[in-house]
């Protein structure tokens, strides 16, 4: 199966089969895809908790609007970014630049004071949205790998961050999530398993200029 059909393939999963969970290879797959998602200017400012805990799952399903895929999935995936950000970021940053390419000082010198100045002006607010961003980067990106590999999922945004952080525990982490993906398998019995994707016809939503 090509890119178009697994992308045709996915839904976004009304009921998962309670039965089947994912392998471990599967779960390795989208950590490792997380972690390679392009992220602006390299910084990665998110992390990704995998939940395989019914006992929370249950207990998150009140603050999810009772969306019962939260429960039923074989993991939950949160996405989080950091609820205070600062410059402290880009030095690890190139510190892990200069681990892995063994990039001299005079060559990052001038775009690491570059990114130091960009962060260190902008407000909490504004760096709470810009990592924010980054993680609809990271949604996009694990759900385009789960068509590939064929690995049913649900992406929300009906959720309560303020309960979800509490559940987890967020706060002591200096995280808030802001989006969620239940991952298994689809239920043979999910009502919307071979319904037709609708969307626009291509003339509609692409524009080309030649």
């Amino acid at each position: 199966m090509n890119i178009v059909d697994s992308l045709k393939w996915r839904y976004a999963v009304k009921k998962f089969d309670t039965e089947r969970e994912l392998t471990k290879h599967q779960i390795l797959t989208l950590k490792e895809a997380f972690n390679l998602t392009a992220t602006s200017y390299g910084l990665q400012p998110l992390q990704l908790l995998v939940i395989k805990n019914k006992d929370v799952q249950k207990e998150l399903v009140a603050h999810s609007f009772n969306q019962p895929q939260v429960l039923e999935a074989s993991h939950l995936l949160v996405i989080c970014v950091p609820k205070t950000y600062n410059s402290k970021e880009v030095e690890k940053y190139f510190n892990r630049v200069q681990k892995t390419r063994n990039t001299t000082d005079t060559i990052i010198a001038p775009f690491k004071e570059f990114l130091i100045s960009e962060i260190d002006k902008k407000s909490q607010e504004d760096l709470l949205l810009w990592n924010k961003n980054q993680a609809y980067i990271a949604l996009g990106n694990l759900l385009t790998v789960c068509a590939i590999e064929k690995i049913d999922a649900c992406p929300m945004e009906g959720f309560i961050a303020e309960k979800y952080d509490k559940v987890l525990a967020l706060e002591n982490k200096n995280l808030t999530s802001v989006l969620v993906l239940p991952v298994g398998f689809r239920s043979d019995d999910c009502h919307m398993k071979d319904m037709p994707k609708v969307r626009k016809a291509l003339s509609e939503s692409i524009i080309e200029i030649n």
